[in-house]
């Protein structure tokens, strides 16, 4: 039984066609130990049986049921209906570890200026719903290796200008700050998650617990296979430097040639995706952005010679 003071955490599981999937995320979720919950399920208008896998399985769930209008839209309405003073986050798909809102809650209740949390985590790559347990029991002796799963934590500004060091299914936040954040930025389909941690790191510090408690799953239907119609990765991060450039909230200055080599490669992967598709003009131009940005990065020079080959072959181009 959690403690009288222990804070009520809001979890909320954004849905979309993960009938398969929901019923051993949320078990994962109950499975939490000396914590006040309140599990909201927001579906994304899913097509499949997945509201009534929640509402046949799992009755003390709440679910709100909208239009699909995308991942983003999706968390806001959970968040926008929770009433826990801390939120957390986890997709569908994904599975918590027994002990990890405890030890999120405990860590935290250390670092009073602090009002964000994220752990570790484990990719998981398969399609059956629950975890067996000698994978579990060999994960735990892992764990026990804290360098190997330390990383980013405290004023992580200049970490996440290189990398989306958070994954969405291991934050905890208080709920005040996603008000004064405004939530997720709807505008992104993409990458809305790595724009609200950059925002959240110029406001708080963010607690990172050096173990995994989250499964990452990896399975044919997660896996993206649409070309990007937009680079939100450079997006995320021009907005962040606009606005902020390169400085921390705590004085440290972020790695100028660093991010310049990220930001190349992610206009150089952007294009040898149109590439793979024969959008060979959107290919050229964003492996001419990747030069602007970083003009020694080697694969964006690879990529414009590869399209220009392309040019040549007798398929039709694509605009």
């Amino acid at each position: 039984m959690p403690h009288a003071s222990t804070p009520l955490v809001s979890v909320v599981i954004p849905c979309y066609n993960a009938q398969r999937y929901i019923g051993a995320t949320i078990a994962s979720v109950l499975a939490q130990k000396d914590v006040e919950l309140e599990i909201i399920v927001v579906d994304d208008g899913s097509r499949d049986g997945s509201v009534a896998r929640v509402r046949t399985g799992f009755p003390a769930v709440r679910i709100i049921e909208q239009a699909n209008a995308g991942v983003a839209a999706a968390r806001n309405a959970g968040i926008a209906a929770a009433r826990g003073e801390w939120i957390a986050f986890i997709d569908a798909d994904d599975i918590w570890l027994t002990g990890k809102l405890a030890a999120q809650l405990a860590q935290i209740a250390a670092l009073p200026d602090c009002r964000m949390s994220y752990t570790a985590w484990k990719v998981w790559p398969s399609d059956v719903p629950q975890p067996p347990p000698d994978y579990l029991a060999r994960l735990q002796d892992e764990a026990m290796d804290s360098a190997r799963w330390a990383g980013a934590t405290g004023w992580i500004y200049p970490q996440l200008l290189l990398d989306c060091v958070v994954w969405t299914s291991t934050v905890l936040m208080q709920r005040t700050l996603l008000a004064e954040l405004n939530g997720f930025d709807t505008t992104l389909r993409l990458g809305e998650d790595y724009d609200l941690w950059l925002r959240a790191s110029r406001v708080t510090p963010i607690d990172r617990v050096a173990r995994p408690y989250a499964l990452y799953r990896i399975h044919p239907a997660s896996i993206t296979k649409a070309t990007p119609a937009e680079n939100y990765r450079a997006r995320v991060i021009g907005q962040a430097l606009g606005r902020w450039g390169l400085a921390s909230p705590d004085g440290r200055i972020g790695d100028a040639q660093a991010v310049r080599r990220m930001l190349a490669k992610s206009w150089s992967d952007f294009a040898g995706a149109h590439l793979q598709a024969r959008n060979l003009g959107q290919a050229r131009r964003a492996g001419w952005t990747a030069l602007r940005t970083d003009p020694t990065h080697v694969p964006a020079w690879k990529v414009l010679v590869k399209t220009g080959l392309k040019a040549l072959s007798p398929s039709k181009e694509k605009s």
